[in-house]
């Protein structure tokens, strides 16, 4: 059982992001199962011009996962920044 606030927030988001990898890996085995499944089912699609053009759908997930992925590191070192520039204050407080 956890004894301070920070061990019971860290075991909660443990719990959170296992149920999360739990809960994905279902939908992710039910559709590949769908997928071969109906595979033989899906009528050839002729080419479409300019599709050529665009990402394919692991180049779009990679480029956006990598931006946000940027994202959250320069949030992350903005709220780090942040913090270090209340320590006065923060200091202070905890002084009086």
């Amino acid at each position: 059982m956890p004894n301070t606030t920070v061990e019971y927030t860290k075991t909660a988001q443990d719990k959170t992001l296992e149920a999360m990898k739990q809960g994905q890996s279902v939908i992710v085995e039910a559709v590949a199962a769908w997928a071969k499944a109906t595979e033989k089912l899906i009528p050839a699609i002729p080419a479409l011009p300019g599709i050529a053009s665009l990402p394919s759908p692991e180049e779009f997930v990679k480029t956006s996962f990598d931006f946000y992925g940027d994202v959250l590191a320069s949030q992350h070192k903005f709220a780090n920044d942040l913090l270090v520039a209340a320590s006065p204050v923060r200091k202070a407080t905890k002084a009086a």
